[in-house]
């Protein structure tokens, strides 16, 4: 049988180490990082505002549609997300 240490990077889901690292990283850092993240956000989803209104589609309805239809490509983006901000913090929490 595994000792596996709990406090083990490879232990958990992307997203509970998410948690770890964001409650536990240096404050600013977290601070920094996330606002990057907003402000990419924030583009996005003025881009996606102008693509909606050009092609006329409600942005709500078509969000709701991806969430539905493409459950596994949402939840992959999602684990992505965890991962590469963990990424970013812990390059720079060095």
């Amino acid at each position: 049988m595994l000792d596996i240490d709990e406090d083990d990077y490879f232990v958990g889901s992307p997203q509970s180490k998410f948690f770890d690292i964001l409650f536990n990283a240096n404050k600013n850092l977290v601070k920094d990082t996330l606002e990057q993240h907003v402000e990419r956000h924030a583009a996005m989803e003025i881009l996606l505002e102008k693509l909606c209104q050009e092609s006329e589609l409600d942005i709500e309805d078509e969000l709701m549609h991806i969430k539905v239809e493409q459950l596994d490509k949402v939840h992959h983006y999602k684990t992505d997300f965890f991962i590469s901000t963990v990424g970013d913090i812990l390059t720079q929490n060095e």
